[in-house]
This record gives structure tokens, sequence and C-alpha cells, in this order.
């Protein structure tokens, strides 16, 4: 037994994609360091359990990136059914009794009895998902020989739109559901969707949620969010207030930062100071204490991250690894984009985390996971005589 651990651990080492590995754990360390600056106004007994929390996730997250670095993705996605039935039922469980809310009005997270920390299941569906959706991809390509026509287009939107009215439904998080949303139009985009019914889709939604917010069936928080990116003086001490500290925590650290642990606002425990600092506006912290520079190279390694996702999408000799390397990329950079011009108040809040450097133990358990298969793509890519 110990042999065989031995030898499975010289093939991740020798095969493995270290580079990605690397990036990821300096990122989740930088975010650690962060998180306890931004935590330190708690006390010292709760920042450090939440930090331990963190490392605890990331401890995770390193050994699944080695168990998904070793699976062949080809083999499990035929397991496909109980791979949709687990996504359905795993969202399901948030109308159990162990569905909880999370301060927002959304229901969005589970807590078992005897678990220290809670889940949230739309966060570990979306591997899940960008499988799934590959092999539909794939199925479909190789049945239809395109994706121009509807039929071709019908079946993967369906699996889309049935698993954001799930979520939403359920649980009420538009802002994870809107991921699924991004990571569907990389992924139908990589695969040679026609353009056509990406401008239709658009017109289509847009009519849609024009409608819907004439009629009224837009709750009014989710208005007022769209309303203060476009109007900065409506509602500042409202909806925007929580966009308005964060631009003032960034604008004031300048060029190198207020220096760690000396931020105005991460430091202070008064009410009125910058809020979620550890979880959404944890870029704000970065932009406070370590300026323009500790922004840049936020930015610059989770770049890097999903830019290593698409060179091994282009490395691989599958479609149904190259569409699932695409589909991690567009997960990264949606969640990517929309925090950092959340704090930057370009974009609603909507409640979507920095990759690896926000607090959430779900979060980083699932990043590594999906880099571990993008880690196994890339692995199981080499020809024969290289994986011997």
């Amino acid at each position: 037994m110990v042999r065989r651990l031995k030898n499975i651990l010289f093939e991740f080492v020798r095969q493995a994609d270290l580079v990605l590995l690397s990036l990821c754990v300096i990122s989740t360390l930088y975010g650690l360091v962060l998180i306890s600056s931004a935590t330190r106004y708690m006390g010292s007994s709760r920042s450090l359990r939440l930090m331990l929390v963190q490392a605890a996730a990331m401890g995770i997250g390193i050994v699944l990136y080695v168990l998904f670095s070793i699976l062949d993705m080809e083999d499990l996605i035929r397991k496909w059914k109980w791979m949709l039935v687990f996504n359905i039922g795993f969202i399901c469980l948030l109308r159990t009794p162990f569905g909880v809310d999370d301060g927002t009005g959304n229901r969005a997270w589970l807590k078992f009895p005897g678990v220290p920390v809670s889940i949230q299941p739309a966060e570990i569906v979306k591997i899940t998902f960008v499988l799934l959706l590959a092999k539909q991809l794939e199925w479909t390509l190789r049945e239809r020989k395109e994706l121009k026509s509807l039929a071709s287009v019908s079946f993967p939107t369906g699996h889309l739109l049935f698993m954001v009215a799930l979520i939403y439904v359920l649980s009420g998080d538009m802002g994870s559901a809107l991921v699924y949303v991004f990571i569907f139009i990389c992924m139908m985009l990589s695969a040679g969707t026609a353009w056509r019914w990406f401008a239709l889709g658009a017109g289509g939604g847009g009519l849609g949620c024009f409608l819907l917010y004439k009629l009224g069936k837009i709750p009014v928080y989710m208005v007022e969010r769209f309303k203060v990116i476009f109007d900065h003086e409506y509602d500042k001490l409202g909806k925007g207030w929580q966009q308005t500290r964060s631009l003032l925590a960034i604008g004031s650290g300048g060029w190198w930062g207020q220096g760690l642990y000396q931020g105005t606002q991460t430091q202070s425990k008064a009410g009125n100071s910058l809020p979620k600092r550890h979880t959404d506006f944890i870029f704000s912290v970065a932009g406070e204490e370590l300026g323009f520079f500790g922004c840049l190279a936020i930015i610059i390694l989770l770049f890097a991250i999903v830019f290593r996702c698409f060179q091994v999408s282009r490395e691989t000799h599958s479609p149904f690894a190259a569409y699932v390397c695409v589909g991690m990329a567009g997960m990264l950079m949606f969640q990517t984009i929309e925090n950092v011009g959340m704090c930057l108040f370009v974009m609603p809040v909507i409640g979507l985390t920095l990759p690896f450097f926000s607090y959430g133990g779900s979060s980083i358990v699932t990043l590594f996971a999906a880099m571990g298969i993008v880690s196994g793509i890339k692995m199981h890519a080499l020809p024969e005589r290289l994986r011997r």
C-alpha cells in the first residue's frame, strides 16, 4: 500500500501541472495574509479561527488537486447520470432543515450537525456542471457536426436554464447562477456556436429582464444595486454604501498602500468602515494596505492561472477535455471580473468572492479541485510513452 502510494505521488510530481499548483498555492497564501489583516479587528481568537479554517481548506484542496490530477475525466464522465443526480440532489438539500440563510436572505448554505463549517452547494456543483456540459457539447458535435441549428443548441441551453432556475428558485442566489451563465457562454464559444444564438440570447435575456422590471417581478434590492452603478450619488448611505467605502479604501492606498495591518478602514472596529472585508471586499483591503502594486499582484496571479487553463485546453487532443479547461477558466474569469469590478464600483454587488483570495472553505476546496482536473487533463494529454 505504501509503495503504491509512493508510485502515485512520483507520477504526480513527474507529470502533473506543478506550475498551476504553485500559482494556486501562492495566491491562497497571499489571501491568507490579507485575511489575517482583514480579521484582526475581530480579535485574535476569531481571526486565528478563520485563518485555520482557510488553511485547512487549502490543505484539503491540495489533496483533491493531487487526486483529480490522477483521475481520468474521460472515464469519470461515463457516470454522467450519477453526476446529474448529484447536482440536483445536492442543491435540493437547501430546502431541507440543513439549508441555512447566509445573512442576506439567500438560503445558499448547508450546515450539518458536528461539521464546523458551512457548505455552499452551488460552488461545488460548478465542477460537475462543467463536466456534464463538456460531455453534452462533445456528443452534440459528434452527432450533429455543428452548433448552428436550433436543435443543436437547445440541448445544452436547456441544461443551463434548468440549473440556473434550480439554484435561483431554491436559494435565491443570483450571483452564483450568473457564474453558470458565463461558464456556459465561454464553453459554447469554444465549441464554435454560431454568433446569432448569442445575439438572440442577449436580446431575449435583455427583453425578459425589462418586462420583469416593468411588471415589478424583480426584487427592489436587485434593481437598486444596478441603479447605484450608473448613479454613484443614488442612495450612497444605503445600497451604494459598501462600494463607496471600498472606493475610499482603494483610493487611500495609493501606489504602495498604508502598510499591512495599518489600513485605516481595514483595522477599524467602527460600524461604518469597510464591510465584509475578509470575503467580498478582500481586494479593497489589498488596495488600502498594499496599494496599486498589491492589487496588481493579485490580478497577475489570477491572470496566470486563467492563462494556464487556456494553455492546457490548446494542448489536449480531446474536445471534451478542451471544453472542461475553458469552463474552468470561464469560472475564474467571471468571478475575478465581477469581484474586482464590484470593489471599483463599476459592477453590482452580487455576493461573489475573489477566487483563492477571499475567505471561504467551499470556494477554496472547489477551486483547487477544479484546477486539479485541469492538471489531470494535462497529464492524460501526454503521449503514452511519456506517461510510463
